[in-house]
């Protein structure tokens, strides 16, 4: 045994002895890895992704109309269709408000009677739909990476019906700066090419191209369809795929009646990617603002139609694509005051309900840097986007 007058001495050398292995190590650490740990922080401020705003952040997830859409699709579940909310809605194609028809004609008859056994088939339908698409309506960062499971459930051309995406897409936009250089046949050289709200292309070929593989629309614009014969909705041909996102729920009556009679599959965008671009360009339009006027962020809201404020159909198709597709080219999207507001109308004044400034910046962000892009999972890749003005 060690006797007790050497315990304490012995005691004394072996916390000098581990004090100074300690101090040693942290010399060698710092002496041989410095020059590493030094690069790796740099490396890592240079890529890090932008350090989103807390604030915006929490303000943009905030949904404005959520409590009216919900009333809204609870009364249409109903088929309180005598309500003043069902009869009186704002359409997101007009400052003004108009009288809602239902959409309720047969696609070989007249207008439709809402007590007849006909009508009552196409309302269960509508309120499967409608239920559906509301229980899914919430936000996932994930769904990016669902978007490409279309391509396996709907034949979009060629019989693709896999999960491959395609190699390049063109998503063309109605801006009149599309008639300032003849892009038509660089458009139609992609694989996979979208075109927006129906816009004429028969006299603006060499300017916008005339390949369609998918047009994407808002579902005002299969509202109006509907009442054609036959829900007509095919300027691009009666094959081409049509897609849309749901403007006003009530519009699942357009789709319910439609649906069966076109030749070509009608898609409804998953209500999970429409919570998403609300959220995101709800960002950016924030930040642009209170970046612009300084005023404090409680006063965005009055300044930008509150519940009306909305994402474009612009703004989702580019999303979309950034999901099916290698490679992303964006056409026709920015403006100027040399230019019309579309190629194909006479339309002077943007809707006061989109704001395209702050999706110019989000395209950009899209180009020169995809980490500054909030609500988007980290483990998604965005494919190359390009943007030609």
């Amino acid at each position: 045994m060690m006797k007790r007058s050497v315990r304490p001495l012995f005691s004394v050398l072996l916390v000098f002895a581990a004090a100074a292995a300690t101090l040693c190590f942290r010399i060698i650490v710092s002496g041989a890895f410095g020059d590493i740990l030094s690069i790796s922080d740099t490396e890592a401020t240079e890529k890090a992704p932008s350090v989103f705003n807390s604030a915006l952040l929490s303000s943009a997830a905030v949904d404005l109309a959520e409590k009216s859409l919900r009333q809204n699709v609870e009364q249409l579940v109903d088929m309180d269709f005598r309500s003043d909310n069902f009869n009186r809605q704002r359409s997101f194609l007009s400052a003004g408000r108009y009288r809602l028809d239902t959409g309720s004609r047969s696609v070989r008859r007249g207008p439709m009677d809402l007590r007849s056994p006909e009508f009552y088939t196409l309302w269960l339908k509508f309120r499967r739909y409608l239920r559906d698409w509301w229980r899914h309506r919430r936000f996932d960062p994930d769904v990016m990476f669902e978007i490409v499971n279309v391509l396996k459930t709907v034949n979009m051309t060629g019989g693709l019906g896999s999960r491959r995406k395609y190699r390049t897409c063109a998503v063309v936009g109605n801006s009149g700066i599309l008639l300032k250089r003849n892009l038509g046949g660089e458009i139609d050289s992609h694989e996979f090419v979208i075109r927006l709200n129906n816009a004429r292309i028969g006299g603006y070929e060499r300017f916008v191209g005339s390949k369609t593989s998918l047009s994407f629309m808002n579902s005002n614009i299969l509202h109006l369809c509907s009442r054609r014969g036959g829900c007509f909705c095919h300027p691009y041909g009666e094959k081409v795929p049509i897609m849309m996102y749901m403007s006003q729920p009530v519009h699942f009556l357009d789709y319910a009646l439609c649906n069966s009679s076109h030749k070509s599959p009608l898609i409804i965008t998953d209500p999970k990617l429409d919570v998403l671009c609300a959220r995101i360009i709800k960002y950016y339009s924030i930040k642009r603002y209170l970046k612009q006027t300084g005023k404090p962020l409680e006063t965005w809201s009055s300044v930008h139609g509150g519940s009306e404020f909305h994402y474009s159909s612009g703004m989702q198709a580019i999303m979309f694509a950034l999901g099916i597709c290698d490679k992303v080219s964006i056409y026709g999207f920015g403006k100027s005051d040399s230019a019309k507001h579309h190629y194909h109308t006479n339309q002077k004044k943007e809707l006061s309900l989109h704001d395209y400034e702050a999706e110019y910046d989000l395209y950009e962000d899209l180009v020169n840097n995809p980490v500054a892009i909030p609500f988007v999972s980290d483990k998604f890749k965005f494919p190359p986007v390009t943007i030609h003005r």
